[in-house]
């Protein structure tokens, strides 16, 4: 059978996407530590957006492409499931 579909961890809303926009996902459930870009701020492919813990292990995760931050998601410290989404990188 297909697996069940993952609900959003508490508090945090899917938003949609606009055309033209990436988003940053977080790929195991675990913890934003930290925003190491801000709404507004140019980033280029490659550049860390988002440090994010799972496992006991902290990750750096990187812009997918280039662009401006949009938005930010869930507030450090707040857990998140996998697939949420933590940043959206746009033109």
């Amino acid at each position: 059978p297909p697996p069940a579909p993952q609900e959003a961890a508490p508090g945090v809303t899917p938003t949609p996407l606009a055309g033209g926009e990436t988003a940053i996902e977080a790929p195991l459930p675990g913890m934003v530590i930290r925003y190491e870009a801000k709404v507004g701020q140019r980033v280029a492919q490659g550049d860390v957006v988002v440090m994010f813990e799972a496992m006991k292990m902290q990750n750096a995760l990187a812009a997918p492409r280039e662009g401006t931050v949009k938005r930010l998601g869930p507030e450090p410290g707040a857990k998140v499931g996998k697939g949420d989404i933590l940043a959206v990188i746009g033109e």
